[in-house]
């Protein structure tokens, strides 16, 4: 199955000749067609009766590769690659094979798919080369949706670096997956994610200059028009600038009103035919972060255009999961797009704004603003009547995802993000969802009672920022969201920060595109989901 190449028609034109020019296809493949096949496993796969199928393939002599693997010693945490080269059994150019193999160990709370290592390995083995097959031959095919995803972050498609000399050749990758018995992948549902992981990522990595508040609307836009192009039919909402004063949503106006771009409300729509349950996805969209007048140093503003980390994986995974299909569900996916910048007309602390939910908020720092355009997107989502297109009633379930606090790195690390829910079995299929794809969460209490007082204001409903910063920031942060869901709302509500996840050296990752995909149902594991290796 292949991947469309991504249109650069959104990018302006000094950033346009800039594209990562790696072609990702899934599906069967002819190894003896490529110059280098990677083969990515743990080490006992590696040396069965499929590995041995691939490499006779690939022309790869039997003996060479045995030698290979019996030469690689212990994987260790983060996995090994070897390589070398071969002339093919019965003459030729040389060729090379690599092995990415895999830990063995997988702790409880790591995730079997070992993204980690196999996103690593697979960016080092592959690395130059223009024309690679990649065979990932797995314990469970179950794993294929959390691999398919590791290996899409191994080839980003965002890259400013000048061309010197010849033009960069087009990569051409061809991927792969199934499990020690030959039970292949659904290669049209890895292909979705692997791309939405990839468009995501994109998006964190390009810089604030192109990657403006109206440009997110933008993509936003053309993510609608590529599903109803397919005969997946997607309304599209946009509410921007002044009018969402008019509107009533006055926090993400105040966040965004002293930036050049305008604050947006960016509303995408999918309802399949007979939907029985509703989903809404809410996504931190913040372009750039200063801090506002609570203006950030130096060291803590740069990399601040990752801000948007959940809006871009929740706008990837909508696309992902509307093409493989969400059965019963539909969804509502809302981007809270706002630059948070300074200005004489920025939002100042003191200031006293108000959202959609009715509540009065104090500004008591300018550089807490996620929260603001988060409450203004939950209380949108679940507002009585229902503002949302076709919905009759509140949703079943609400998602926020956002690059929200540096305490979440301090929590949960990061490779783990944050989970705040206010239902223990949401919080649960979070849990297992993160270890299907390999997007891990780690929870995190969901206590109102203790978090409220933190934001007692005297002059408003609330403040914005927590009083006492020693006291669960990262749960207190979700519990300001949550308190403008509206009052009457029953359904569940998870909360995912994934700050540290969504942004590691210097790349965006696409991280929550898998794990929002698996919680909408559209990627599952078999119901006879074998279990294999060590942990």
């Amino acid at each position: 199955v292949a991947l469309n190449r991504l249109s650069t028609s959104s990018i302006t034109p000094r950033a346009r000749a800039v594209m990562s020019a790696a072609d990702l296809r899934f599906g069967s493949l002819s190894p003896s067609a490529a110059k280098k096949t990677v083969l990515i496993g743990r080490k006992e796969n590696l040396l069965g009766s499929m590995a041995s199928h691939t490499i006779q393939q690939a022309g790869c002599p039997q003996d060479v590769w045995n030698a290979l693997l019996d030469g690689a010693g212990d994987a260790g945490d983060d996995g090994k690659t070897v390589s070398t080269m071969f002339v093919p059994v019965g003459g030729g150019a040389p060729l090379t094979v690599c092995a990415a193999i895999l830990p063995d160990a997988c702790s409880r709370y790591a995730s079997p798919v070992r993204p980690h290592a196999v996103t690593a390995l697979l960016t080092s083995a592959a690395s130059g080369s223009p024309d690679v097959a990649v065979v990932a031959i797995l314990d469970d095919i179950a794993h294929a949706p959390g691999t398919a995803a590791a290996v899409g972050r191994s080839f980003p498609l965002f890259d400013a670096k000048q061309q010197v000399g010849e033009p960069k050749v087009e990569a051409k990758i061809q991927v792969s997956i199934m499990d020690t018995s030959g039970s292949a992948a659904e290669h049209e549902v890895c292909a979705a994610l692997a791309m939405g992981v990839r468009r995501a990522a994109r998006l964190v990595d390009m810089p604030p200059a192109t990657l403006t508040t109206t440009a997110l609307v933008a993509e936003a836009r053309q993510a609608a028009d590529r599903l109803s192009k397919s005969g997946k039919k997607v309304q599209v909402e946009v509410i921007e600038g002044d009018e969402l004063l008019r509107t009533g949503h006055g926090l993400i106006h105040a966040v965004g009103r002293c930036a050049v771009e305008p604050p947006a409300l960016a509303i995408l729509s999918y309802t399949p035919s007979g939907a029985q349950r509703t989903v809404a996805l809410v996504g931190k969209g913040i372009v750039y972060d200063t801090g506002g007048l609570a203006l950030k140093p130096k060291e803590g503003m740069c990399g601040m255009k990752a801000d948007m980390g959940g809006a871009a994986a929740l706008l990837g995974a909508f696309e992902a999961a509307v093409e493989i299909g969400t059965g019963e569900t539909a969804v509502h996916l809302l981007l809270c797009c706002a630059e948070n910048a300074i200005g004489p007309n920025a939002v100042r602390n003191d200031d006293v704004v108000c959202g959609i939910s009715g509540r009065t908020v104090e500004i008591n720092n300018s550089d807490a603003e996620g929260r603001l355009v988060l409450a203004d997107g939950v209380a949108h989502a679940t507002a009585i009547p229902p503002r949302l297109p076709g919905l009759k009633a509140q949703p079943d379930l609400v998602i926020d995802m956002a690059t929200l606090t540096g305490a979440q790195m301090i929590a949960t690390g990061k490779r783990h993000a944050a989970a705040i829910s206010n239902n223990e079995e949401v919080e649960a299929a979070a849990v297992a969802a993160g270890k299907l794809t390999g997007d891990l969460v780690c929870p995190l209490p969901y206590a109102p009672e203790f978090y409220r007082k933190e934001f007692k204001s005297q002059v408003a409903d609330m403040k914005n920022s927590v009083k006492d910063r020693s006291n669960a920031q990262a749960s207190c942060a979700a519990n300001f969201i949550a308190e403008h869901l509206h009052k009457e709302y029953s359904g569940g509500w998870l909360h995912i920060d994934l700050a540290g996840p969504a942004f590691i050296d210097d790349r965006g990752t696409g991280f929550g595109v898998g794990l929002a995909v698996a919680m909408l149902g559209a990627v599952k594991p078999p119901a006879t989901s074998k279990k294999r290796g060590r942990s």
